[in-house]
């Protein structure tokens, strides 16, 4: 597996000095973007899948072990704050489960009954998706889940970063991202996660884009649970309408920090579509 593989630029890597490994991995980060270029169908692909499960009341379920299940914890984690869902329309299924978001817990990616376990007893049917990650792209937790979940009829995306993987083979969409080896070798929360977490960004954010959870560039649904987010709130009032920064908190304090019902008080607003 690339992933596994020993890169030839760092092979020097105990000798080299801080600021030539910063440059080292700055200039390996730039197989990152090569990556997600490469996948940019995939990837809209999966946002369209995403956007429609939502929209239809189903859920989006990421499915991983490791450095790639603590990625899926932190995409799902940051959707109900950012565009104002319920928490059980993002969903990370971890192996190992909740213990595995503060600590590895090595041995649970192994366990190919754990997550259709967990997956029949979350009730996954037919309107929710199944989005599987795996940087080698064969770990059996991961695997099973999304063999599992194709064969109940239900959507499915495999992202991993090795050719061939038979995670990629078993979904209804393979995305590759080929991020090759890392400088530090089968480090993959290195490389591959970031791509990972970049390619999760992408799939959640245009799923929510395109579910009119956005207006122009601006998270109209935030929740104002503190002063910073209330601060982000009046500003979001203030750039799709007339109100000042003062109407737009006295508005918004009015109406349970709801910026929607905000703007809907401003109803011949040709700004706002």
């Amino acid at each position: 597996m690339a992933t596994e593989a020993r890169n030839p630029r760092s092979l020097g890597l105990d000798r080299m000095s801080a600021i030539e490994i910063v440059r080292l991995m700055n200039e390996e980060e730039a197989a990152v973007q090569r990556a997600l270029k490469s996948a940019e169908a995939g990837l809209a692909t999966a946002a369209e899948y995403a956007a429609e499960a939502f929209q239809r009341g189903g859920r989006v379920i990421y499915v991983g072990a490791g450095t790639s299940g603590r990625i899926a914890t932190t995409d799902a984690a940051e959707m109900p704050p950012t565009f104002g869902i319920e928490p059980d329309r993002f969903i990370a299924l971890v192996a190992g489960g909740s213990l595995a978001n503060e600590r590895a817990v090595e041995d649970a990616e192994d366990d190919i009954h754990a997550s259709i376990t967990a997956l029949n007893t979350m009730g996954v049917g037919k309107k929710d998706i199944v989005i599987g990650l795996a940087a080698s792209g064969s770990t059996p937790f991961v695997v099973s889940a999304v063999h599992h979940a194709q064969q109940k009829g239900i959507w499915t995306c495999g992202i991993a970063n090795n050719r061939g993987a038979a995670l990629l083979e078993v979904a209804d969409l393979g995305i590759l991202l080929d991020t090759g080896p890392e400088i530090l070798t089968g480090s993959t929360r290195l490389k591959a996660g970031t791509a990972q977490k970049l390619a999760l960004n992408r799939i959640s954010t245009i799923a929510m884009v395109l579910s009119g959870k956005v207006i122009e560039n601006l998270m109209v649904d935030v929740k104002a649970k503190n002063q910073k987010l209330k601060e982000r709130c009046a500003r979001i009032v203030c750039e799709l309408t007339p109100a000042t920064k003062d109407e737009a908190f006295e508005m918004l304090e009015s109406r349970n920090w709801n910026i929607r019902a905000v703007i809907d008080a401003f109803p011949d607003l040709a700004k706002v579509s």
